[in-house]
């Protein structure tokens, strides 16, 4: 439970419905007058999102290159290659980088299935159409929220099984007079085994009250009626690989414990603080944006029309002034300021990354540091963080890309048409996200090789354009194809008479 709502309390969070969560200021006001006063003027900065979606853009953000570690025309690169590219792997990592960095935790499913559909052509009563249903190896995302590991015996890290659980509602005849239809909730386990994967379906009930916000967040509870049957020709399914095919990506780990630590979840209270002390300020601007006045009490009818309000003073001859109250908004600005540094310094994350500076000289705007070292040094401690979350993503990813290529050549074992390879442990090529100077680049290179090339044609357009082996080949082709067009494919050695010398010589 208290997981479960640390996913939903973040993920509010992130959304920007920070008030849905805290609203400490109106709490702690809410029986004074201006507790509605206070309720309308809340603000939910969402500074947050940015800072979380920050390391998924420099992870990903120039692409990536997987390798199987053999030629480009082999069935294995090939493999790698249409895997990779049919589940867009550079989105899905995107993704999961700042799932996880919302829960703490991100999750991978590798199955070979259908990625698509049909059920509303059925129900149209429509024909499917060809290679729509055809079975693929896939790789998707699985929210935290609904996955369950069990943990292996004497272990904290590893997992013996992983149960991926959801809610689902079925419309069914009600039983209640005057009611056609009722909605009932009916909870899908597919659990995950070495090997195998089993299916199973069960009845709930909604609890009467059955709401548990112990953890600040309203939690569905469920009772479970009984085992239903699921639906399926086979509740056991064999998957052929020796392993489990669910990989747990955390983003921020220790060894006490499986779950992750996320972006968000060590800033919380101090963004409740910043949203809290930008109310006290907006509240304080609105109260004497139009400040009271005292002064002589008029005789009826000569009343000056006023904004805010006037009081009258009994003493003769009491020039009107205005009532000012020192509201320590100098103090209110000034912790404000702590806390947005504190919120960048807690998440390693340099203010100027984002072309400007939002506190008073707080790490300054990078606008000094114009070389590529220079740079480099001043995001070191995002650059640390990109390398940490790396490591986890790394591991989970290249799993996942091997899994997909055993289930792939187990489920065509046999199969006419499919050329069968051999599956492949792969490497992820991460492209760096700093900005580079070749030409400072090349110039070392040129010094330590003393003018040799270290790079050949495919390997350069890999990585300058993000391409992989086939695109990078097609482009090579091209210039060939340039050559010879411009060239001819006539070699000068031709002018070269091989007779002269002989005729010469008779």
């Amino acid at each position: 439970m208290e997981r479960l709502a640390k996913y939903k309390r973040m993920e509010t969070i992130f959304d920007g419905d920070l008030h849905k969560v805290y609203e400490r200021a109106s709490q702690l006001l809410r029986d004074a007058p201006n507790a509605k006063q206070l309720e309308k003027l809340y603000i939910a900065v969402n500074l947050i999102d940015v800072l979380t979606t920050k390391p998924a853009d420099l992870l990903v953000g120039e692409g990536i290159t997987v390798e199987s570690g053999h030629d480009d025309e082999s069935p294995e690169q090939e493999a790698v290659n249409r895997i990779v590219e049919e589940n867009d792997l550079s989105t899905l990592i995107y993704e999961s980088v700042i799932g996880a960095g919302i829960r703490g935790d991100a999750w991978l499913k590798v199955r070979y299935d259908n990625r698509d559909d049909n059920s509303a052509l059925i129900d149209a009563g429509l024909p499917t159409p060809n290679g729509m249903m055809d079975a693929e190896p896939i790789i998707e995302t699985i929210p935290a929220n609904c996955v369950f590991p069990e943990l292996a015996k004497g272990s904290r890290k590893k997992f013996r099984a992983v149960n991926i659980c959801t809610v689902e509602y079925v419309e069914e005849p009600a039983v209640i007079i005057g009611k056609r239809t009722r909605e009932v909730p009916y909870l899908n386990v597919e659990r995950h085994l070495p090997g195998y994967i089993i299916y199973e379906r069960y009845r709930l009930t909604e609890r009467v009250g059955g709401v548990d916000s112990s953890w600040g967040v309203p939690i569905q509870i469920y009772q479970v009626e009984k085992q239903v049957a699921t639906g399926r020709d086979r509740d056991a399914v064999d998957t052929g690989v020796s392993d489990i095919l669910v990989r747990h990506v955390p983003y921020k780990a220790k060894d006490s414990r499986w779950q992750g630590i996320g972006n968000i979840e060590k800033v919380e209270s101090t963004i409740a603080a910043i949203c809290d002390r930008l109310v006290q300020i907006d509240y304080i601007l609105w109260k004497h944006s139009d400040p009271m006045m005292f002064g002589p009490d008029f005789e009826e009818g000569d009343s000056a029309r006023l904004g805010g309000r006037y009081i009258p003073v009994i003493k003769e001859d009491v020039k009107p002034e205005y009532m000012t109250w020192n509201s320590q908004l100098e103090g209110a600005f000034k912790e404000l300021d702590y806390l947005l540094s504190l919120v960048f310094q807690m998440t390693e994350t340099p203010q100027w990354l984002f072309g400007t500076s939002i506190t008073q000289d707080k790490g300054g705007t990078g606008t000094s540091h114009s070389d590529g070292r220079a740079i480099q040094m001043r995001l070191m401690p995002i650059i640390s963080k990109v390398n940490r979350i790396k490591l986890y993503v790394d591991k989970a990813f290249r799993d996942a890309i091997y899994l997909a290529q055993v289930i792939e050549v187990y489920a065509n074992n046999g199969v006419d048409g499919f050329e069968h390879y051999a599956p492949q442990y792969p490497k992820i090529v991460w492209n760096n996200p700093l900005p580079r100077d070749p030409k400072e680049e090349a110039e070392v290179v040129t010094m330590r090789t003393g003018g040799k090339p270290t790079l050949d044609v495919q390997s350069a357009i890999k990585r300058l354009d993000g391409f992989d082996d086939i695109q990078a080949a097609k482009i090579m082709q091209r210039i060939d194809e340039d050559d010879l067009r411009v060239n001819g494919s006539v070699d000068a050695s031709i002018f070269n008479d091989p007779g002269g010398e002989a005729r010469e010589s008779d």
